[in-house]
């Protein structure tokens, strides 16, 4: 007879040996993954994101990264960082998602208060039956802020959150310039995303500064451990995840004078112009990313755009010293076996002098089905976690 004390389920007068059956089944799942720089702006109420959320449907996973939320200035770098522009921001993402999700999915709500909510939760209330996603992970270092969104009943397959920052700034530490990176588990399968701003600049040269804070990212990146148990192995680092998605304003620039650039531009001539793209440069010398994918470009550059306009800043800058050459500053890779890139597209919001940039994802999660036989024996003792299913909080 089995009879549950605490933690531990007791037999009395015998032992088990199980003997595992494990049946490995596999969920596809949509993952839908953008990146922003926003110049140091904070957004208005009126701000709207149908061009950077612009993927249409619902997807089960929302990971929406910013660069620049705030000025990268002394105060914000040194002393201490203005958190409101996240909360602002977190605001409108959570608006944007609950109005999509009433255009794409019939059902029924019985409120619509939570449209208006300017303050997303971390867990999902029982209450607010009408929210669909959960807020289940953010973070902000200076300017670069990160926030995850899952599908309300994928949050109890959701485990193991953690994150990891890396400053790689003002003497290669401080956090205007560096990571945030967050780790978690859908079901059996570890995933991490990584939300960064490397080193700027369109010197000759530069792009090894940017070669540099990728190789110390995936070098220092370490995540807290968090499980002790021998039988299941939690990544500690980025490379150690199953399923690693990078994106960002990593700053790779178009190796030609802004002049050749230009006259490729006015041609429409991409192809000629992503053979000079420094990130394809120096991943095909294997110098960065080796082994890392990414997806086919067919968007103009993305960088720098003159403000609240289509135009190439340097088309309207007299000073050729302020000049910038335009590039695709803001990209997403990926790393790791069962992942598959469905679309690679930029936004047009004129907000910012970047053009925003996201991808979608189908991602394969592991699921495993346990049966175990028993065999009774004497005097054993069964911890009770193996046998019930759990679920996990979060930050």
């Amino acid at each position: 007879m089995f009879r549950s004390s605490g933690r531990v389920a007791a037999i009395s007068s015998f032992s088990v040996v199980f003997i595992d059956l494990i049946f490995s089944l596999s969920a596809s799942c949509s993952i839908f993954v953008a990146t922003w720089n926003v110049g140091g702006k904070p957004p208005g109420d009126d701000l709207d994101l149908e061009s950077f959320l612009q993927v249409e449907g619902s997807h089960d996973i929302y990971v929406v990264g910013f660069q620049e939320i705030v000025p990268l200035n002394a105060g914000n770098v040194l002393v201490i960082e203005d958190n409101e522009p996240a909360a602002k921001w977190l605001a409108l993402i959570s608006r944007r998602r609950t109005r999509q999700l009433r255009e794409f999915m019939t059902r029924d709500e019985s409120s619509s208060s939570d449209e208006d909510s300017a303050t997303p939760q971390f867990a999902c209330s029982e209450a607010k039956s009408n929210m669909n996603y959960c807020l289940v992970a953010s973070k902000q270092m200076v300017g670069i802020f990160l926030s995850v969104w899952v599908r309300r009943e994928l949050v109890q397959h959701v485990g193991h959150l953690r994150v990891a920052t890396i400053g790689r700034g003002i003497m290669g530490c401080l956090g205007n310039k560096g990571c945030i990176a967050m780790s978690m588990s859908l079901h059996r399968t570890s995933f991490c995303f990584v939300c960064s701003h490397l080193a700027s600049g369109e010197k000759e040269g530069d792009e090894l500064k940017r070669n540099s804070d990728v190789a110390e990212i995936l070098k220092s990146a370490q995540f807290p451990r968090i499980c002790k148990s021998p039988c299941r192995r939690i990544p500690e680092r980025i490379l150690d995840h199953d399923r690693v998605i990078w994106f960002g304003d990593l700053n790779y620039r178009v190796a030609l004078s802004y002049q050749e650039t230009r006259s490729l531009l006015r041609n429409n001539d991409w192809n000629s112009l992503l053979e000079r793209d420094q990130l394809k440069i120096e991943r095909e010398a294997g110098r960065v990313f080796n082994g890392w994918k990414e997806g086919k470009i067919t968007f103009a550059p993305t960088y720098k755009y003159s403000q609240n306009s289509d135009i190439y800043a340097g088309e309207t800058v007299k000073s050729k010293k302020k000049r910038r050459t335009p590039a695709w500053c803001d990209r997403i890779l990926w790393h790791g076996n069962g992942m598959e890139q469905l679309q690679y597209l930029r936004g047009e919001s004129k907000f910012s002098d970047h053009r925003p940039v996201c991808a979608v994802f189908a991602a394969q999660a592991e699921m495993n089905n346990r049966y175990r036989k028993a065999c009774l024996g004497a005097d054993s003792r069964i911890p009770s976690d193996e046998l019930i299913p759990q679920r996990h909080s979060f930050y």
